[in-house]
């Protein structure tokens, strides 16, 4: 049998692409190996959103050819926003590859697999308008018990930072029937959390005809049997309602969590960034988040070093992530991308500047988490085992239903015994900055 090295860069939307690329790849029976030294051929699907995406692309892929160079590959093929991004112009600067594929194209690497023989390299990319459903072969890469599921492909905001629409093209959702049957099936063979993700879940089905909305979509997943945990990522502030709120209140399977990346606080640049004001503001938004009986925890991100960016509209912005006390919050620096709006702007502020204001909040939001973890001591929360704890074997580690997976903190548990992807009750006995401590009540 005939084997395949693959390796997914970038977010949890792009992993979710790999799967249903590795799927691709089994049916034309590939073997699935950890080891290029092991394999036939190598695939890697690439993340092209910002530089530092970029520059590990490239670097993942002249690995690669590297080793094709000295005999151990006889086949490279590269997917996905890279390739989107820099289109044909790739054929003659890495002509090593044998492949190349856009966003849009994915379905076709069972064509390029039947090809590979040909002497020169195939290369399929045109307007991304593919969009994954419950029949495309997909294998799953995350632990059994938790999968991610995409909802919705591509964006049609107009972020002025943001090269995501002219990579993945126009906002698409999948349909309510189609995400229930594939939700169905990854719970019949066990996975007990499913992470909804697309770039904007709280746009979804707003695009369908007849129009539908992502609380059409949680009633009808809701009533699958055996799920236990079902979680909402990646939701634009903008479009959160109070229909929403009242079902994650009042249904114990929808985690009392919520991902709403806010980038910034301050007016000016918020329109700069092209994420116009509402009615609504951020802090009120907050505050009627807060208001539910069911304390939500809310994960957000923010921008800094937007051009532009004064010292008083980043104290803005400070003051409010001390004052909202964010559960969880990341932070990242503004990246000039060819082809935004934003790359042409001027009064770039300085890199030490912005690492310092990044250092500012991290620090604020060290505190805040802190604080908010030590009033977790003594209470008894559902954690799901994730197995033992990667710095010692002493320990168990797990997540409780408000840590996402693969980005926020970990509850490690010293005492009791339970099985990988079972749901336990945990006795929080001390809390860390970003992590909890605790043992298994039966």
């Amino acid at each position: 049998m005939p084997k395949a090295f693959f390796i997914n860069l970038g977010c949890v939307k792009n992993l979710v692409d790999s799967e249903y690329i590795l799927g691709l790849i089994k049916e034309q029976g590939y073997d699935i190996v950890d080891d290029p030294l092991d394999a036939d051929i190598a695939v890697v699907n690439t993340c092209a959103f910002i530089r530092p995406a970029v520059e590990e692309s490239i670097d993942t892929i002249l690995e690669l050819v590297s080793l094709k160079d000295k005999g151990h590959l006889t086949y490279l093929l590269v997917v996905g926003c890279f390739v989107q991004r820099y289109g044909r112009k790739l054929l003659r600067e890495v002509p090593e590859v044998d492949g190349w594929i856009g966003t849009g194209q994915i379905y076709r690497i069972r064509e390029i697999l039947s090809a590979k023989s040909a002497n020169t390299p195939i290369f399929f990319i045109e307007k991304p308008h593919f969009l994954a459903d419950h029949r495309s072969p997909r294998l799953q890469t995350t632990p059994f018990y938790s999968a991610y599921l995409k909802i919705a492909e591509g964006c049609s905001h107009q972020c002025s930072y943001c090269i995501i629409p002219s990579l993945r093209g126009p906002f698409r959702s999948r349909t309510v029937n189609s995400l229930f049957i594939e939700t169905k099936k990854m719970v019949e063979r066990g996975v007990k959390e499913i992470n909804l993700v697309a770039q904007d879940t709280a746009s979804y089905g707003h695009d369908l005809d007849p129009l539908c909305t992502l609380e059409d979509l949680l009633e009808k997943l809701l009533t699958i049997s055996g799920l236990k945990w079902l979680r909402v990522l990646y939701a634009h502030p903008y479009h959160l309602t109070e229909r929403l709120l009242e079902l994650i209140d009042s249904e114990e399977v929808l985690c009392p969590y919520l991902d709403v990346p806010i980038q910034h606080i301050n007016p000016d640049i918020l329109r700069a960034m092209g994420r116009p004001l509402q009615a609504e503001s951020m802090p009120q938004l907050v505050e009627r988040i807060r208001r539910r009986s069911r304390r939500i925890t809310l994960r957000t991100t923010v921008m800094i070093g937007f051009p532009g960016e004064t010292e008083e509209q980043f104290k803005e912005l400070s003051n409010f992530i001390r004052e909202a006390k964010f559960e969880r919050l990341g932070v990242f620096a503004f990246s000039p991308e060819k082809g935004t709006h934003a790359a042409r702007l001027k009064n770039n502020i300085p890199q030490n500047v912005v690492e310092d204001r990044i250092q500012e909040l991290m620090e604020i939001q060290a505190l805040n988490s802190s604080s908010i973890n030590k009033d977790l001591v003594g209470k008894t929360v559902p954690v799901i085992v994730e197995g033992l704890s990667p710095e010692t074997d002493l320990l168990l580690s797990g997540r409780t239903s408000t840590m996402a997976p693969d980005v926020d903190g970990q509850v490690l548990i010293n005492k009791g015994a339970a099985i990988v992807g079972e749901i336990v009750p945990v006795h929080i006995t001390e809390a860390h900055t970003y992590d909890l401590v605790g043992s298994i009540e039966r």
